[in-house]
């Protein structure tokens, strides 16, 4: 007599491996390895589902993989047929829920790529007309894993997952280095005093301040262009450890043609794949430009929370916009809450750095069992630093207004104009009114004027912006 399923059963389906059977929800496209992992590492809560581009990277690699082993004819038509199907919605975004193995676990990163087997294999088997789990029609393993490892496949979906993101902060990087160059130019003729050590140097605009930060971003965003490349080197076909067994002879190369066809980027195949497999060197030199973009995004995030400290009893040359009250006891009190939220990501980023490093190190003859925290380390540095561009931007550089007579005032009554002088009056005059300048707390102009030495025309002349900055301008 058949048994009725009961309504609870209705809702999962039995799936298999060598550790016997598991339940999995009925509506899930994962199976049974993720659903193990899902048990095994709930460590972070950082889920794969977190980072899209990691999704279409899987999807661009099991694409090109079935592709290849169709051109091999060891994949059928029918079999690349529900793998494109598949891969082509998680391009589209679609079914990314699907994906919740959390970033941090052992094995290498086994539990990601099964993830991504899983859930092309059962929505690949709905688009042939079969229902999920019917494994025979279309495997996890043997067609959508068709020729691969864990080995090559998640490296090489890392490399191409830091790629296309690398792109997307760029572009955040791209629009603050235009927004820091546009308040230079609105900038270029208010005068004020460099400094040096944080004492008074010489004069120069606040335009050239802004337009320095903008030129220092945009040199990161051309090394973030540069290194790019060290991306595009990938062990596809290497299989476990980088001899290619259980790859049929060509399966390299057709894998990476297609990679490199769907993705548009130059993507090449290593020319030692055992090397390639154990090493981790392209981690680690993404990771120091993230790292060097840090450095320099913390520092103009500095320089903004000086310039704008006070504002009564402190610099106070230009105005942040106010975006919160500053505190629960002070009232009136306004923060500088968007620098510090970036200098935050940058001491992250700059500790992610570290963890890359140790991970790359720790790596023990065949491979790298710690490229899940690589990957997780600078995925995370890469979506913090693209929203904390943008969240500079949009809420403090674009609304950034200038005190330009406080910053005059300063110019005018800091000794370090003298500087300027030197070539009118000679450097010995010019040491006299700083003494005397210091001394008595009058400015250098008003003890010219006292003293007679300089016209007015000619007191324009000497602070005239293109005189005092060097003329070259912002």
């Amino acid at each position: 007599m058949e048994r009725t399923k009961t309504d609870s059963e209705d809702q999962f389906r039995i799936e298999h491996d060598l550790l016997g059977e598991k339940r999995i929800p009925a509506n899930a496209y994962y199976g049974v390895q993720t659903a193990r992992a899902l048990e095994n590492f709930d460590i972070s809560g950082q889920r794969i589902s977190l980072y899209p581009d990691f999704i279409r990277a899987f999807a661009y690699v099991k694409l090109a993989a079935a592709k290849a082993g169709r051109d091999l004819g060891k994949l059928t038509e029918a079999h690349l047929k529900g793998i494109e199907g598949a891969c082509r919605e998680l391009l589209d975004g679609k079914l990314h829920d699907q994906f919740p193995s959390d970033l941090f676990q052992g094995g290498a990163g086994t539990s990601c790529n099964m993830n991504a087997n899983e859930v092309i294999a059962n929505r690949g088997l709905e688009l042939l007309g079969h229902a999920k789990g019917e494994y025979r029609h279309l495997d996890p393993h043997d067609h959508v894993n068709f020729a691969q490892s864990t080995n090559d496949a998640y490296p090489t979906a890392i490399h191409i997952a830091l790629a296309l993101q690398n792109r997307t902060l760029m572009g955040e990087l791209g629009r603050l280095v235009d927004a820091l160059r546009a308040k230079g130019d609105s900038f270029k003729n208010i005068i004020k005093m460099g400094r040096t050590q944080l004492q008074d140097a010489v004069p120069m605009t606040l335009g050239q301040e802004f337009r320095a930060w903008a030129v220092s971003l945009r040199d990161e965003g051309r090394a973030l262009e540069r290194i790019e490349s060290v991306l595009y080197e990938v062990n596809m076909g290497g299989t476990a450890i980088g001899t290619g067994l259980n790859a049929p002879p060509g399966f390299s190369e057709k894998c990476v043609a297609h990679l490199a066809q769907l993705t548009g980027m130059p993507i090449r195949l290593a020319e030692d794949l055992v090397e390639a497999t154990q090493d981790t060197q392209a981690f680690v030199l993404y990771s120091s430009c993230l790292k060097s973009l840090a450095v320099k995004l913390s520092k103009v995030c500095n320089d903004l929370r000086l310039l704008s400290s006070g504002p009564r009893t402190m610099l106070h040359e230009i105005n942040l916009p106010p975006m919160q009250p500053g505190s629960s006891i002070m009232p009136g009190k306004v923060n500088p809450v968007i620098p510090e939220v970036v200098n935050m990501v940058c001491f992250k980023t700059i500790g992610n750095d570290l963890v890359v490093t140790m991970a790359a190190e720790a790596g023990q003859l065949q491979l790298n069992v710690f490229e899940p925290v690589i990957a997780q380390a600078l995925f995370e540095s890469q979506r913090l630093l693209g929203n904390a561009v943008r969240t500079l931007r949009v809420f403090c550089i674009d609304g950034i207004t200038a005190n330009e007579d406080v910053c005059k005032h300063y110019a005018t009554h800091s000794v370090g104009i003298v500087t300027a002088l030197n070539p009118v009056i000679g450097y010995e005059k010019s040491t006299e009114l700083a003494a005397e300048a210091l001394r008595t707390g009058k400015g250098v102009i008003e003890l010219i004027r006292e003293k007679k030495l300089l016209s007015e025309e000619k007191i324009a002349a000497v602070l005239d912006p293109s005189a005092m900055t060097g003329g070259r301008g912002i």
